[in-house]
């Protein structure tokens, strides 16, 4: 199942020596304490789908929430979020630095839609090999090319889509398999119907070169191009992740629409002091995702996981396994061009089906696609022969952005 989220959606890439500057947004937005004007007295929202005041898209369970990802990396902070609070938190506080550095705070022109995949049956690297093969392939370099983002969560796999290439991206999983129905806010898939988007006459752009013709020829394209811009795989052992969720007690939420369902409980403000509190000593890595219909999802140091925790055993505001420890493997892609494309899907191919067929079989990976880099995260016993195989080619990277 494929779902279409309708949030237009900004990227934000801020340098790591300029994160004081942002802290104040990030935790606005973390917040979504907006201050857009609203009818207090009949509850009416504003364009966007937010009311004045909110505090967390997490806590009021039937309202529609945006797309957001506040992510800090080794190489970056980057943030994914509706472009109106691009503009309204980010845009002024790019403003306020001098005039020199403003424009190292890239403020992406490009909207993004966003797809959730229901990769069941697949392990995380096989659906991103799925999803983004085709596109790949396809020939997505288009006149005024863009990359795709991939992001594995704790609950699902989001790509992040050029607006206006939706259509061709649509057509190309169609012809591969996927099938979608247009419902509502959401595109489905269904085995006999298929949706055709409005936009499509405007989307489709001859591509400037030929596309691929094989997943070989992809990743000999994709390593040749991280060659040129001198990309490599960089490992810190010190930054050990896990994936994990935010928890919410289940006696404070009651059915959807009452009273209860709107409370705050204890759990929840320990989720969110952590979450604050991790922001505010700029953490090594952390991912956050906020999305409709699904709960927090944080892929996490595993040293900041106590601040999570409660009094009592096993109180802790996350769910998932603390055991299950992944290793990042850091592509900084900022002297990569912005149009560059077939990333992801190069790397994964080269990951997942460089090491299909070996004693061990495939490494199993998660990804994580930011702004102007891009991690890939692999179990702590699989990191040697992950680096291997990206090593096995001339240049070895892994990447972000595809």
């Amino acid at each position: 199942m494929i779902l279409l989220q309708e949030s237009q959606l900004a990227l934000i890439h801020i340098p790591l020596d300029l994160y004081a500057e942002f802290l104040q947004p990030i935790l606005k937005l973390l917040l979504l304490s907006t201050e857009r004007e609203t009818d207090s007295e009949t509850g009416t929202e504003s364009s966007d789908g937010f009311r004045k005041n909110d505090e967390s898209a997490w806590e009021q369970p039937n309202k529609i929430q945006p797309f957001i990802n506040i992510s800090v990396t080794p190489v970056e902070c980057s943030i994914a979020c509706p472009r109106l609070l691009a503009q309204e938190l980010f845009v002024q506080a790019r403003d306020r630095l001098h005039e020199s550095r403003r424009q190292e705070v890239i403020i992406a022109n490009e909207d993004y839609v966003v797809m959730q995949v229901d990769g069941e049956g697949l392990n995380a690297g096989q659906r991103v090999l799925e999803l983004t093969s085709p596109l790949a392939l396809a020939g997505m370099q288009l006149t005024s090319p863009s990359p795709i983002f991939f992001i594995t969560t704790y609950f699902s796999d989001y790509i992040l889509v050029p607006l206006r290439n939706r259509g061709q991206v649509i057509r190309a999983l169609e012809n591969t398999g996927f099938f979608f129905q247009k419902s509502a806010s959401a595109y489905v898939s269904s085995p006999h119907h298929r949706y055709q988007s409005s936009n499509s006459s405007q989307e489709t752009l001859p591509p400037p070169t030929p596309p691929p013709a094989t997943l070989d020829e992809l990743q000999t394209r994709t390593f040749a191009t991280l060659k040129r811009s001198n990309v490599v795989p960089t490992v810190d052992p010190s930054i050990r992740l896990v994936h994990c969720g935010g928890r919410k007690d289940s006696t404070t939420y009651g059915a959807i629409g009452s009273s209860s369902s709107f409370g705050k409980s204890q759990l929840d403000d320990r989720f969110h002091l952590a979450l604050v509190r991790c922001l505010v000593e700029r953490p090594k890595f952390l991912s956050l995702t906020l999305t409709e219909g699904e709960d927090a999802s944080l892929l996490l140091e595993t040293r900041l996981l106590p601040l999570f925790d409660g009094p009592r055993h096993n109180d802790s505001a996350l769910l998932g396994s603390r055991d299950d420890v992944l290793i990042p493997i850091m592509l900084d892609l900022r002297a990569l061009p912005l149009e560059s494309t077939g990333i992801v899907c190069g790397v994964a191919g080269r990951l997942v089906g460089g090491t299909t067929g070996t004693i061990e079989g495939a490494v199993e990976m998660t990804y994580l696609s930011t702004a102007r880099a891009g991690s890939v995260m692999v179990g702590e016993d699989e990191l040697e022969r992950a680096l291997g195989a990206l090593r096995s080619v001339e240049n070895g990277a892994v990447s972000g952005p595809d």
